[in-house]
């Protein structure tokens, strides 16, 4: 150490010159710089505008702000609210071609009051159909449903409106009678089976499943607004309200106006009175034809055509037909689970009612810190912004070697969040009507392509531990059949390997050989058979470590070893897979040069903070430069294997179903006399979805059980 000292002389002194503030510099001082000046109203009207913080706006700004931004004023449009060629207009669309849609503090100016419009009521039987007539006449309508509710598994058909022209609209109501509105619908079938119409809607998988209460599908194709600007601009909101402000300078009328703010006292579509119905759902139709209009030619402009019309638009009936299928759930296994973990929750607490010597709120964060790091002196740890001891998990995993007590706080709150959030809650979820449990696919969320998943969120499904693995027994297939679990083989690595083109990793996957274990041969300096289980845990660490920018840092921390051991792990590693390497740079700085980087299929994802000046920001942004065309890639992989799977389900007209999508993973719920067409039918359709540069084989594993734990 004291040699340390007298080496580092220098740099301690440097260090001492480097910290301390020069207090004598020449500055001088204008008081009138310091005095509160008037609001630099530009850049409250961007920042507003983009957090969409309405009543902070007019209470500073005044009531005239709105958050609804588009084009400048003095942007002149056409009748219908088309932007002309006009140099102000021209500078609105070279905005969103460059990818600035902020359009910072700009008000919406038109709204149904002051824009010529012609919304009609349609009610009697004979001008139905001769509306159905004038609609199977054209090439495209859009189409939207009014409902009681925003579940489409629960919700009742109010009425529906259908737009061919820009300002011109149809609204066609529905009673509560449910076999009243069936025969209605009846009257539309002609419409419905036309193979050769698209139909347009903004979030038109609601649309969709709505209709299947009823009895109805659409033979046509779709084309959904939401998806478009999803693939245009990843990033954001894309609601109607905000896209129509943003692309037509429109103000659609708001929802709340009709039924309420949300709460108790809010009502439903149902209470509306018609006219104020009839316009604000013909409006719906209308302005979404519109934004068709608008985001259609950005397609081709952003060069995402290709993940739009092969990937993503036509996974909008796929993920229709598996909310609608839903999944069944074992209730009587769930409820005994419960008590099991209700009782070994009881038993933890009391161990850690017993290790502290005090009863206490294991729950409140407050009392938790004070008993651990003042009561019993575990090490001492950082602080919140509140004042109170840090006690989340990373902080009591770090601890766990110090005091058993810290092992049985983890285990309570673990079995407590595993019994409130998905063993007393998945049974509460499941649909009155089919008595099963109908998850909502979010298809615009992730930037990376990825599905999300709602209510519940079947991503989130813990599968780590071997408590959280138990809830997966509850998922169970319909009476008679049988659970398939289909799931893609270290599909990103694969996927790291075909688009580096690295040389060891592509020869890995060609040979079927265990990549860790052939990355620990390569990384170690020793024959594949010399590789024993730590090593090969370090080689798993570092081969999904490097992929999400993971330094030595980061290494040490998740392996628990020095960083100097670590970084010479990555160096290694770097050094042997050094395609790998090229890969990671040549992402970078494409991303530098084009602002963004995009996955096989073409889905982009912008990334405006690579030339960032923050060091943290900008690093960020680099390893979304590295990891997002791996992610993307996955996810447009898994839907168009979704997609070519329901399509091969169809033409064989097999009564199997596929259910749910997790990460990697396809669930079905499979008829027993199908089994030996639709395993291989899976599979096939699985590996060949998206093929891999440099022959890079895809694998797919599948199991068969009576629950989803059994067959995955």
């Amino acid at each position: 150490m004291g040699k340390k000292i007298v080496d580092g002389k220098a740099s301690a002194i440097l260090s001492k010159k480097l910290a301390t503030i020069i207090t004598n510099v020449p500055v001088q001082f204008h008081e009138e710089n310091f005095c509160l000046k008037e609001w630099n109203k530009p850049e409250l009207i961007e920042v507003f505008t983009e957090l969409e913080f309405k009543s902070i706006g007019k209470r500073i700004l005044g009531d005239d702000f709105n958050v609804f931004g588009s084009a400048p004023q003095g942007v002149q449009t056409d009748l219908f609210g088309n932007a002309i060629e006009s140099a102000a207009a021209r500078e609105v669309i070279e905005k969103v071609e460059s990818n600035e849609t902020d359009v910072a503090g700009l008000t919406a100016t038109k709204n149904i009051s002051n824009n010529p419009h012609n919304y009609i009521l349609v009610n009697e039987e004979e001008e139905i159909k001769k509306l159905v007539e004038i609609l199977n006449q054209q090439t495209e309508i859009c189409f939207d449903t009014e409902t009681t509710g925003i579940d489409a598994n629960d919700a009742e058909l109010v009425g529906f409106s259908f737009s061919y022209k820009p300002g011109e609209a149809y609204f066609v109501t529905c009673t509560s009678d449910y076999e009243a509105t069936c025969n209605l619908l009846e009257l539309l079938k002609p419409l419905f089976d036309n193979p050769d119409l698209l139909w347009i809607g903004h979030n038109i998988k609601y649309d969709l499943l709505v209709l299947k209460y009823y009895n109805r599908e659409i033979k046509g194709q779709v084309y959904d607004t939401m998806l478009a600007h999803y693939v245009v601009e990843p990033d954001g909101k894309r609601s109607m309200d905000l896209l129509s402000a943003q692309f037509l300078n429109y103000e659609p009328v708001h929802i709340e106006e009709l039924i309420g703010k949300k709460g108790k006292q809010q009502g439903t579509m149902r209470d509306v009175e018609i006219e104020k119905l009839k316009d604000y759902a013909a409006e719906d139709a209308d302005i979404t034809l519109q934004l068709k209009h608008s985001l259609h030619p950005l397609l081709k402009t952003k060069d995402v055509e290709k993940v739009f019309y092969e990937v993503e638009n036509p996974l909008v009936k796929v993920l229709t037909d598996m909310e609608f299928e839903g999944v069944m759930i074992d209730v009587p296994f769930l409820l005994n689970y419960s008590k099991e973990l209700e009782r070994e929750a009881y038993q933890a607490e009391q161990a850690v009612y017993a290790g502290a010597g005090v009863k206490f709120n294991i729950g409140s964060p407050k009392q938790l810190g004070e008993v651990l790091f003042e009561k019993l002196n575990l090490a001492s740890a950082k602080k919140t912004k509140s004042g109170q001891y840090a006690t989340g998990e990373d902080v009591l995993m770090k601890l766990a070697h110090n005091n058993p007590i810290v092992a049985d706080i983890l285990a309570y709150r673990q079995l407590t969040k595993l019994k409130s959030t998905y063993i007393d809650a998945l049974p509460l979820l499941i649909n009155k009507k089919t008595g099963r449990v109908h998850t909502t696919y979010g298809q615009a969320v992730a930037v990376t392509g990825r599905l999300a998943s709602n209510n519940p969120n079947l991503q989130n499904i813990p599968i780590r531990t071997e408590r959280g693995k138990e809830i997966r027994k509850a998922f169970i297939p319909r009476n008679g059949n049988v659970i398939i679990s289909a799931d893609y083989s270290q599909i990103e690595l694969r996927i790291v390997a075909a688009i580096s083109g690295d040389k060891n990793m592509c020869e890995a996957f060609k040979n079927n050989a265990d990549i860790h274990t052939a990355t620990a041969a390569k990384v170690f300096n020793v024959d594949v058979k010399d590789v024993v289980k730590e090593m090969r845990y370090k080689a798993k660490s570092v081969n999904f470590g490097i992929i999400y920018g993971q330094g030595a840092f980061g290494l040490a921390d998740n392996l628990g070893i020095s960083r100097t051991e670590a970084k010479e792990i990555i160096d290694n590693y770097k050094k042997e897979f050094n395609g790998i390497t090229k890969y990671m740079d040549n992402m970078i700085n494409f991303c530098r040069e084009h602002g963004y980087v995009q996955t096989l299929m073409g889905r982009k994802r912008w990334l405006k903070d690579i030339h960032s000046g923050n060091f943290t920001v900008r690093g960020y942004a680099e390893r979304n430069a590295i990891n997002s065309p791996i992610q993307g890639t996955a996810a447009d992989m898994i839907k168009m294997a979704m997609i070519k799977i329901h399509d091969a389900m169809c033409k064989e007209k097999l009564r199997s179903k596929m259910i749910m999508q997790v990460h990697d993973e396809l669930v079905f719920d499979a008829v027993p006399e199908e089994l030996e067409i639709l395993q291989p039918l899976i599979l096939n359709n699985m590996k060949s979805a998206l093929p891999l540069p440099c022959d890079v084989p895809v694998e797919a594993e599948l199991g068969i059980g009576d629950n989803w734990l059994e067959a995955h």
